[in-house]
């Protein structure tokens, strides 16, 4: 639970980071771009983050699915 909720806070973060490491390239070096590495890793990091989501969020879907299955099951017979 604790690696899905990192997960999501991850999603939000890891774009602000980049943004704050582009400008600090843009104002520190901008003959270099260093800042194409970082972009890879949190790309890479935040691709399996959206993945991690997206399994949480069918594992509790198809878990709320069973439960009004079986409750609507229960109340018709």
């Amino acid at each position: 639970m604790f690696r899905t909720l990192r997960a999501v806070r991850f999603l939000f973060v890891g774009p602000v980071v980049l943004v704050v490491l582009f400008f600090i390239n843009l104002v520190t070096s901008p003959s270099q771009w260093w800042v194409q590495w970082a972009a890879l890793g949190i790309g890479i990091a935040w691709i399996i983050s959206l993945f991690r989501v997206i399994q949480a969020l069918l594992i509790a879907g198809g878990l709320a699915a069973l439960v009004a299955y079986f409750n609507n099951r229960k109340t018709q017979g």
